[in-house]
């Protein structure tokens, strides 16, 4: 495994003074900065499927419900009441006391034009599992709208607290258009439907630049200022509404990106950021005393993902006989308390274990080395082979698969990149082994994550029709039982034929200024708007 180092006083105080921007960290200055390694190019939750825009999504804009991480009970938020008109009809009566970041009146039209926006399969929304569900909205009252959906869809509610946020009217249709003419190579075709579109408020193939529009929500907090690759600079919501969320405590918040974890550290220590997390675990440890320091739960899990079609073109991983041997290799419980720490444990579906509908009665692969080496060479790799394996977060978590690997014959070549790259090589099924993580949106409910990865999307290599049709009577019965029984059938064929490798849930180390009140929250997503200072 690679060794990594912490820093000393002297590094501390040389990486903090490389830092700096538009806002100082601190109490001093009421300006929380958090990090993470993550570029964040685009500040929109439905066109960067990151987590950072997981939260930043939830910071700044709000969804018609709210979901309580401490007792998980949702609750009204930009609506003021809901009910189910059917199993596919839901009425939402709206607040009437809420505005945007600008100023302008928040009301049904804004509900109907973001849901019938982004249900629309046309306009590309990132993960288009959280949407996918919805057919359209209406307006029925000065505030009222019903949503209607495509089936019956147990976990909208879950949804609509931390997926769907609310739009203004008509704010995707600012956005530039991708693509545009030019006269300087004169193609007159290409002018003349560039101008055909504009008459019609279009763009070729639909393609707009999300990233120039200026984010515009309802949430406690406001995107003032976007530096692509840097940082997002946000500040206070006066005008918030009292309401399930609460109001900012502190008046300036910023993310940063640091790509280092040596750097972000020194960051902490000397007053350069606030708020850090996925610290590694020898790393936490020598904070304690530093700083405040906390090991919690998420909903995220990593997962090794096999390509078992050999569309990548190396083809290993065809023979389920290869997938075991991987399987048997990697001492997930070494991993998971080296390195990890408590609360992490080992999962052997598809699913975190607190998400409805996840259960571990599946197929389960020990720690079997030996047993790993007879698999190979009854597979024809009797010596092993050479692969390469992607990955894109948590780097020593890949290292200490790839010795275990090596033990048994099988040298991984280590493809380290960001996240977007990696995700985009998946789409288009590149990688013969990817090690991956998914936190769900912090959805409590199999169907963001299981049924996102195998009912027949990009994401889905197996693309088995068995677990397609498990899933899609899974995802639409209102009958808890039958959606039990049919997510049981779905993950034990996953885990048995090893599409995918299901590894352990993560634990993530967060660690904060002194002087900075904070509570760790097992949803993954930072309450920002409930921090204050000391």
């Amino acid at each position: 495994m690679k060794t990594r180092y912490f820093l000393s006083l002297p590094a501390v105080a040389l990486a903090a003074a490389v830092g700096g921007g538009d806002a100082m960290a601190g109490k001093a200055n009421d300006t929380l900065v958090w990090t993470t390694d993550r570029d964040q190019a685009v500040a929109d939750p439905y066109y960067n499927n990151t987590r950072e825009l997981v939260i930043i999504g939830n910071t700044v804009w709000d969804g018609l419900l709210y979901r309580d991480p401490s007792s998980g009970e949702y609750k009204p938020l930009l609506a003021k009441s809901f009910k189910w008109l059917n199993t596919t009809s839901i009425e939402f009566e709206l607040r009437d006391d809420v505005v945007f970041h600008n100023g302008a009146k928040f009301g049904a039209d804004d509900v109907v034009y973001t849901i019938n926006y982004v249900s629309n399969k046309d306009n590309g929304v990132l993960t288009w599992q959280n949407v996918k569900w919805m057919k359209n909205a209406k307006k029925t009252g000065a505030n009222k709208v019903q949503i209607d959906l495509n089936e019956p869809f147990p976990a909208a509610l879950a949804y609509f607290a931390q997926a769907i946020f609310m739009m203004p009217k008509g704010h995707y249709d600012k956005a530039p258009c991708m693509i545009k003419s030019d006269p300087a190579k004169k193609d007159a075709e290409l002018e003349k439907k560039v101008a055909e579109l504009a008459k019609q408020g279009k763009c070729i193939d639909n393609k707009r630049d999300i990233g120039a529009l200026k984010s515009m929500g309802t949430g406690p907090f406001k995107i003032d200022k976007v530096i692509a690759g840097d940082r997002i600079i946000m500040s206070k919501n006066a005008k918030y509404f009292a309401g399930a969320k609460e109001k900012p405590k502190i008046g300036n918040l910023v993310f940063r990106t640091i790509k280092e974890k040596n750097t972000q550290i020194a960051e902490l220590l000397t007053g350069g950021v606030d708020w850090i997390w996925d610290v590694p675990k020898d790393q936490a440890e020598k904070l304690e005393g530093k700083a405040q320091v906390v090991n919690a739960k998420t909903f995220r899990i990593s997962y090794i993902q096999f390509d078992v079609n050999g569309g990548s073109g190396q083809t290993f991983f065809k023979d389920k006989r290869v997938r075991q041997a991987v399987a048997h290799a990697i001492n997930r419980d070494s991993i998971v308390k080296n390195l990890v720490g408590a609360p992490s444990e080992i999962v052997h579906s598809a699913c975190h274990p607190e998400q409805f509908g996840c259960t571990q009665d599946v197929p389960k692969w020990a720690y079997d080395p030996a047993e790993a080496k007879k698999l190979l060479a009854e597979a024809g790799h009797p010596n092993g082979f050479t692969v390469d394996l992607y990955a894109y977060r948590e780097r020593h978590f890949t290292e200490a698969v790839i010795g275990d690997l090596a033990k048994v014959g099988i040298k991984a070549n280590l493809k380290y990149m960001q996240f977007r790259a990696l995700r985009d090589l998946v789409w288009k099924n590149q990688t013969p082994v990817n090690q991956m993580t998914w936190g769900s949106n912090s959805i409590p409910d199999v169907s963001a994550i299981t049924s996102h990865f195998f009912s027949g999307g990009r994401d889905d290599f197996a693309k088995d029709p068995e677990v397609i049709k498990w899933l899609q009577t899974a995802d639409t019965s209102v009958d808890a039982k039958v959606r039990q029984e049919n997510y049981k059938k779905a993950l034990a064929k996953i885990s048995g034929e090893l599409y995918w490798l299901p590894m352990f849930t993560y634990a993530k180390y967060y660690a904060w200024a002194k002087d900075l009140d904070f509570k760790v929250t097992s949803d993954e997503i930072p309450q920002f708007n409930t921090a204050k200072w000391k």
